[in-house]
């Protein structure tokens, strides 16, 4: 299974990612953020997909939309929205569900990786 990751501003909900990352069985990564986003380093191999997190929740469904088309080779992705807002999480959301793609969120716990 594919990850797909919103990184936001706030380096401290990276620690998250990072362990989805390091712990999982992932298929490819996919990391999806702005700017400051492309700060983030690991050392498994993803994919950054630059957005513009400042815009307006439907022009932002569209970019994501436009630039996670063709993506996925599953038919759905483990995704994880630890960090971000919640504009920019119901833009991935809506975005990937009409792709369409079926979503299962996806967490590091003190157990491991785990689907919600």
């Amino acid at each position: 299974m594919e990850l797909v990751a919103l990184l936001s501003s706030g380096q401290g909900t990276w620690a998250q990612v990072s362990g989805l990352m390091k712990y999982g069985d992932w298929e490819k990564v996919f990391i999806i953020g702005d700017e400051f986003g492309k700060k983030f380093t690991h050392e498994k191999p993803f994919e950054f997909i630059k957005v513009d997190l400042g815009k307006p929740l439907k022009d932002l469904k569209e970019e994501l939309s436009k630039k996670l088309q063709g993506k996925f080779q599953g038919m759905e992705v483990a995704l994880s929205v630890a960090s971000g807002s919640g504009k920019e999480h119901m833009a991935l959301i809506s975005a990937l569900i009409n792709l369409p793609i079926g979503i299962r969120f996806a967490a590091l716990t003190k157990e491991g990786v785990i689907d919600l």
